[in-house]
């Protein structure tokens, strides 16, 4: 009995297999993990959900695979229903980005005797899923159109007018008596930038891409290219919060808490959010609405060994400093030992970038799509500082960035959100930090 990779989720139609924990002969049974799988910026566990003698494995470690693809084959002694796997949790990740298109013109544009081919790839990577929102998967897979001979419009991505179009270019050929394409158009050409050969100036080493570097890479493409991005800059005194933290950072590591300037951005970012609730929303494209969240999930950067990992603090604003603290340690150790799970990676509102135990000082983080901010944190360095009763003083300052998207943000509502969050620093509530 065949055993083949089910739905994953919204977003999440494809994966790299890091390890299979099976073998051919082995007998399996309900809820055994037979494999992982990499997907989006995590690593899940896939599990059976029957048992029997697996007769042959039809995967191997490194492969990728898509919903669908045949992952190993069952003796079930007889049993008649069919055999699938579930993945332990879904993701909603945002899938990866397509291969880059040549520039294609608008869907919707029909030019008389130059209608494209309705049955050509034009170009995307079948091993992802077609770049376009769920609502216009659901039309395209109601209607049984297949997206990837479709081109989009909206940088390469497939919006409901391509769709429209489409449709239109079927009429307009049933309405020909057409059933095909005497000139099929072809696949677009490729704009990668040409190959050059490095040897030719000196040694080189070559390495390739990790699965999850390709991720990292064509996300932060996608979500360069989608949103306008503007960055709002300022200094945030720490004098306040260094005061907090020699007060009570005993008492939290007594409490197997560690006490950190992350942890009070946390509640302050929290607070900020409150007030400007427009940087915790999230825009429809396709339904030209901007959905406003009333929960606060709170996105943590990690840099590890394999690359930037998003883990996601659900309910930041239910929660005391202590847990804030407890969870930001625990999460930054899953993702330092790639131990994250899909649940671990999703529903983020707003993202928190700290490169300040690295060093350097401002910086330009990338939104990270469907949010529509994020707050980049440098290192604090003391500087002079003029107080309000005239002297010079030498405070530790903090360098931030708040990136933001500006076709939902203003300039204006970016200064205010930005001076909020300076206050909740500088005059931080001691009873948020109190045990």
């Amino acid at each position: 009995m065949d055993v083949k990779l089910p739905p994953l989720g919204e977003g999440a139609d494809s994966g790299t297999v890091v390890t299979i924990l099976v073998k051919e002969g082995d007998q399996i049974s309900k809820g055994q993990t037979i494999l992982e799988l990499e997907t989006g910026k995590a690593v899940a566990p896939v599990s059976a959900s029957a048992g029997g003698k697996i007769s042959k494995i039809h995967v191997k470690e490194g492969s990728k695979i898509t919903v669908g693809a045949l992952l190993l084959s069952l003796d079930t002694s007889g049993a008649s229903a069919p055999t699938s796997v579930t993945p332990v949790a879904k993701s909603a990740a945002t899938s990866p980005a397509p291969r880059t298109a040549a520039p294609a013109q608008p869907a919707s544009v029909i030019e008389a005797g130059a209608l494209e081919s309705l049955d050509q790839d034009v170009g995307y990577d079948r091993n992802f899923s077609a770049p376009a929102s769920p609502s216009v998967r659901a039309v395209a897979l109601e209607l049984g159109v297949d997206l990837y001979t479709i081109r989009g419009s909206a940088n390469g991505r497939i919006v409901m007018a391509d769709l429209k179009a489409y449709l239109q270019r079927l009429r307009a050929l049933a309405a020909r008596g057409a059933t095909s394409e005497s000139a099929p158009a072809g696949r677009p050409t490729k704009t990668a930038s040409p190959s050059v050969d490095f040897s030719k100036f000196g040694p080189i080493a070559k390495r390739p891409m990790t699965s999850l570097r390709k991720v990292i890479s064509q996300r932060m493409t996608e979500n360069w290219n989608a949103i306008p991005h503007v960055t709002q800059f300022d200094e945030i005194d720490l004098s306040r919060v260094m005061e907090l933290r020699k007060k009570y950072v005993t008492a939290y590591e007594q409490n197997d808490a560690k006490l950190t300037v992350t942890s009070f951005a946390l509640k302050a970012v929290v607070q900020a959010l409150k007030k400007h609730p427009i940087f915790n929303t999230s825009l429809d494209e396709i339904a030209e609405e901007i959905i406003f969240k009333e929960y606060i999930h709170l996105g943590i950067a990690v840099d590890s060994e394999q690359g930037l990992l998003v883990p996601v603090i659900n309910d930041a604003d239910k929660k005391d400093m202590v847990t804030l603290s407890k969870e930001l340690s625990a999460l930054a150790g899953k993702a330092r030992d790639r131990k994250l799970g899909l649940e671990d990676m999703q529903g983020g509102t707003f993202t928190l970038s700290n490169q300040g135990s690295f060093g350097g000082s401002y910086f330009t983080p990338i939104v990270n799509k469907p949010e529509v901010a994020i707050l980049g944190m440098g290192k604090g360095a003391f500087k002079p500082v003029v107080t309000s009763d005239k002297k010079i003083e030498p405070r530790l300052l903090l360098p931030v960035g708040l990136s933001y998207d500006h076709r939902v943000i203003d300039g204006g509502a970016a200064a205010r959100f930005m001076m909020d969050l300076v206050e909740a620093f500088q005059n931080f509530d001691e009873a948020l930090v109190k045990i």
